[in-house]
């Protein structure tokens, strides 16, 4: 499972809602790809033309808040974006990211972090460096059961290994 990530920080401020981060006109797909093509795009029409594989958002407060559909995070991960660090999720966002299997760590010095600085992640660690700035800020990293799940690629893979590798005991 990996869980070192490295990119390009893409900043947000506080209360970043789901209609912000998927507009609700492209919600006719749940298709990661189709949707990253709109991802933030009401906020920020630089983001889904820019962002690369591996890049890291950073928020303020309540990223997230909004709707409890899924489309947001999925958009996210369809992107490329390999972690979401923010001061604070809405509750919704938080549980449909970890399911989806879209890595998230909550830290209270994002506003250190600007557009552009480059971000490595530990997520076992929740160690989050500044390689631009020279600085380090921590997150409480999740319990190995939820890095690996997230690992999986969400719930539904999870449970999926989890079944079989108890068929496989029991035969």
């Amino acid at each position: 499972m990996e869980t070192f990530f490295s990119g390009k920080a893409w900043v947000y401020g506080d209360n970043v809602d789901t209609d912000v981060i998927i507009p609700a006109r492209y919600l006719v797909t749940s298709d990661e790809k189709a949707l990253a093509e709109h991802c933030m795009e009401d906020i920020d029409e630089t983001f889904a033309c820019g962002v690369l594989k591996g890049d890291i958002i950073s928020a303020g407060n309540n990223f997230g808040c909004g709707s409890s559909r899924e489309h947001a995070p999925i958009s996210i991960k369809g992107s490329g974006v390999s972690c979401v660090v923010a001061k604070s999720f809405a509750r919704i966002f938080y549980r449909n990211a970890i399911n989806i299997g879209l890595p998230i760590l909550e830290c209270s010095e994002t506003d250190r972090i600007s557009k552009g600085d480059i971000i490595e992640i530990d997520l076992a660690e929740g160690s989050i460096t500044n390689k631009t700035k020279g600085e380090t800020y921590y997150a409480k990293p999740f319990p190995e059961f939820l890095q690996e799940l997230i690992g999986l690629g969400g719930l539904v893979p999870y449970v999926q290994a989890r079944l079989s590798e108890q068929s496989t005991v029991q035969e």
